[in-house]
């Protein structure tokens, strides 16, 4: 299976940079791991937030192919404790699932058409999160669930 994290401009705080940077490489241990970045739109003076998420969107349709299985980080998806994302992805790799797509959206969140292009949505937390953060919090939750299927110490229950 691999795994690909879709995600609305680069990140460019350094600390966030550095963590997502030290799970992705513990990630490729166990799958094909990726992160895309889509660039942040130019022209977003005087935009309604509508609108950018109609255009976000539409960058992010183009990136998806029709054998993804797309899964939003979304604030209304379901919420997991690490062993149940854990099963969810075991799940996904035992349904014979190849590409596993996770897609961060922009400050706006998604559009219509992104929402009715995904298979699923999941939740990190009830709290708001900044976008960039969420990527840090998901590659390390990632990287805690194949852990957990591993049976490695890294998780403590």
């Amino acid at each position: 299976m691999n795994i690909r994290l879709l995600v609305v401009s680069r990140t460019d705080i350094p600390y966030i940079s550095e963590g997502i940077e030290v799970y992705t490489k513990r990630l490729k241990h166990y799958i094909n791991f990726e992160i895309e970045v889509i660039p942040a739109l130019k022209d977003q003076k005087g935009a309604s937030s509508n609108d950018i998420k109609e255009r976000e969107g539409a960058l992010i349709l183009k990136k998806l192919e029709g054998a993804d299985r797309v899964i939003l980080l979304d604030e209304h998806g379901m919420e997991y404790t690490s062993v149940g994302f854990s099963r969810f992805i075991q799940k996904q790799m035992n349904a014979g699932t190849r590409n596993l797509v996770f897609v961060v959206g922009g400050a706006y969140g998604f559009s219509a058409a992104v929402y009715a292009t995904a298979h699923d949505k999941i939740s990190l937390s009830q709290m708001t999160f900044n976008h960039q953060m969420v990527r840090l919090f998901f590659v390390e939750q990632l990287y805690r669930a194949f852990t957990i299927l591993n049976h490695e110490p890294y998780h403590n229950e």
